[in-house]
């Protein structure tokens, strides 16, 4: 590394291996989401699986780690890139041809998302893991899916909040693949369109259990 540290390309594969982990598991907690639309036993069954047995606390951890190096590279590389521009920064111009909404506006994007984060954390995880990690009885995950997304502006606020979720995911995907190499002029459009699907898939389990227990059940 030297003086100067970490290379601008160390700096985006770290900031992409990080954002895939994160994807990993939007995955695997938007299934787990869904099975409750399917099964309240069953969920009620993972929650269990995964409240304060030490498996699951070192998942937690390892999430959190996941975050905070994601945001404090997404901070660096936001910064570089403003620095980068110079005086080119306070010219008016157009957006450039190929460049999207989502990436002009990434780190945008994502303050908003870790803003809901944070009201996430505060609507399930204070009331559930955390609770028993202090002794506590948690609350049912069933039940407060079911007390959340009864209030209409709880699940609204959800809405916008996983639509934020998708232009992150749908631009940040694509990233990743283009970090680690799979990136060129006939993969490009391609990669975009992966990055949307699968960003699509993600939000879309989230959206049926929000939509399912405010409007449905």
């Amino acid at each position: 590394m030297g003086k100067k540290g970490l290379s601008s390309i160390t700096k985006k594969l770290i900031m992409a291996i990080s954002g895939a982990g994160l994807v990993f598991f939007l995955l695997f907690h938007g299934a787990m989401n869904l099975v409750s639309i399917f099964s309240a036993e069953g969920y009620e069954m993972i929650c269990e699986f995964l409240g304060a047995n030490w498996y699951a606390v070192v998942g937690t951890i390892g999430l959190a780690i996941l975050i905070v190096i994601h945001l404090i590279y997404a901070f660096i590389l936001s910064y570089l890139n403003f620095k980068a521009r110079g005086r080119q920064r306070y010219a008016v111009v157009e957006r450039p041809e190929g460049v999207s909404w989502a990436s002009k506006n990434m780190l945008a994007i994502g303050a908003f998302v870790i803003f809901g984060l944070a009201f996430h954390l505060y609507d399930f995880w204070s009331k559930m893991q955390l609770v028993e990690l202090n002794g506590g009885v948690p609350a049912s995950g069933i039940e407060q899916i079911k007390f959340i997304f009864s209030h209409n502006y709880f699940s609204v606020m959800y809405l916008i909040w996983l639509v934020a979720i998708w232009f992150h995911l749908s631009h940040g995907i694509a990233s990743v693949m283009q970090s680690i190499g799979w990136s060129n002029l006939v993969w490009q459009r391609r990669i975009e369109f992966i990055g949307k699907l699968f960003a699509f898939i993600i939000v879309a389990m989230f959206v049926s259990v929000v939509i399912y227990y405010w409007l449905i059940v």
